[in-house]
């Protein structure tokens, strides 16, 4: 990754917050929040992880472990000695590698619909299913329906697909599947005090409260959990509203120290 990882900057407030994205999605599964959030209190890093959007082109072991070393490069860069971050689904279990690797960094912590620092819990049929994906626009398109209730417009359902094909290489989906669905590291969370704050999807019958309460509520010592009534998998564009409001009613609520260096655009 180049010194500095491709990424967007919102707002301009003193509390510092990396967002980082899941597997079928890059920076701009943010944008529906960006419009509404409070540029006055947040400053938001959105970051392209390795093999999406503007970082398609860099190569790299595609893993959580790597996604979280090029989060903090990006950190170094815009001089943010403390920060919180925000994850959702893949990007959701780097945010807890975050809090594994560098507890006291972090002020706070938002999973969207995270996988759990333990994986994804995925059976053989359902490891086929999301490989099979890469390639198959319609069983990307069934695996969106699923996750979000089989409820939304098929005009969404497309654009997502369409979406995820444009925003990311098959090279780094392929390599990125095993580790967030498999690697366990949850043991190294356990009693973590980092803040943290689960949000999950009503209609999301993968990572629903249930698996939140088994897993990562268990493991952060500071933990709560909020069930979105109306959003799946995908808050991000089911509620934006409603999921912008939890993530800074949150953030604002755990102490924030000053940006030591002025944030630079990518």
């Amino acid at each position: 990754m180049p010194a500095v990882p491709p990424h967007e900057i919102h707002g301009h407030g003193p509390h510092p917050v990396i967002a980082l994205h899941g597997w079928f999605g890059d920076r701009t599964s943010y944008t529906p929040l960006m419009r509404w959030a409070d540029a006055s209190a947040f400053t938001y890093a959105l970051l392209d992880q390795r093999g999406y959007g503007a970082a398609r082109s860099i190569p790299g072991r595609f893993t959580v472990e790597e996604i979280a070393t090029d989060a903090l490069a990006l950190a170094g860069h815009l001089g943010w000695e403390t920060f919180s971050v925000v994850g959702h689904s893949m990007g959701g279990k780097v945010a807890q590698r975050l809090a594994a690797d560098v507890p006291g960094r972090l002020l706070g912590l938002v999973g969207i619909s995270p996988v759990p620092a333990s994986g994804a819990g995925l059976d053989e049929t359902a490891r086929e299913l999301f490989t099979r994906a890469q390639d198959d626009p319609a069983l990307r398109r069934a695996i969106i329906d699923r996750t979000t209730g089989e409820r939304l417009p098929g005009r969404w359902l497309d654009a997502m697909v369409e979406d995820s094909f444009a925003r990311s290489t098959r090279e780094a989906m392929g390599a990125y599947l095993p580790d967030w669905a498999g690697e366990d590291f949850h043991k190294r969370l356990t009693g973590s005090p980092v803040p943290a704050l689960f949000i999950a999807g009503r209609h999301d019958p993968e990572l629903s409260a249930e698996v939140m309460r088994a897993t990562v509520l268990s493991w952060f010592a500071d933990s709560r959990l909020t069930v979105l009534e109306d959003a799946g998998h995908y808050a991000m564009d089911e509620t934006p509203l409603a999921l912008v409001h939890l993530i800074e009613s949150f953030l604002a609520s755990v102490p924030a120290r000053p940006i030591h260096a002025g944030p630079q655009r990518a």
